[in-house]
């Protein structure tokens, strides 16, 4: 069942794989492999606060699993929410600490969030003539980073 849901969604067909496996979580509610395809297909329907509840609530049950934190970090992320996003990747390479993925992740987040201080840097002294430097190299490898 699980398969089939699994290439519905590499299909595109998202609405026919979250009812397949709606299906399927009726008889298997903490199916954890099943909980984190329901994440996948939320949000790739861009429905991105009911995917990070079912990812929360995945972490919750399935504390040793990384990818659920890994996933709701790049939500937390997209939302610009990166102080969460930091602690849910901390969580992930706490429970894989070889998780490359994870740790690449982590380091877009530091990126994010040393523009963040450096924008708000740049307001509090305008004199300051070292913040827009560091700020201009941030960005310009943020930017590399979406290309």
């Amino acid at each position: 069942m699980l398969k089939q849901v699994e290439f519905l969604i590499g299909k595109g067909e998202h609405a026919r794989a979250l009812e397949n496996l709606e299906e399927f979580l009726k008889s298997n509610p903490r199916d954890a492999h099943g909980r984190f395809l329901k994440g996948v297909i939320l949000s790739e329907q861009k429905k991105t606060h009911e995917a990070i509840r079912v990812y929360t609530d995945l972490t919750h049950d399935h504390p040793d699993l990384p990818e659920p934190y890994n996933n709701l970090a790049v939500l937390h992320a997209s939302l610009g929410q990166y102080d969460p996003a930091r602690l849910a990747l901390e969580m992930a390479i706490r429970v894989k600490p070889d998780y490359a993925v994870a740790h690449e992740n982590l380091g877009d987040i530091y990126a994010r969030m040393a523009a963040q201080a450096y924008e708000k840097a740049a307001k509090l002294d305008p004199r300051n003539k070292s913040v827009p430097l560091k700020l201009k190299q941030v960005t310009e490898m943020l930017s590399s980073i979406h290309k």
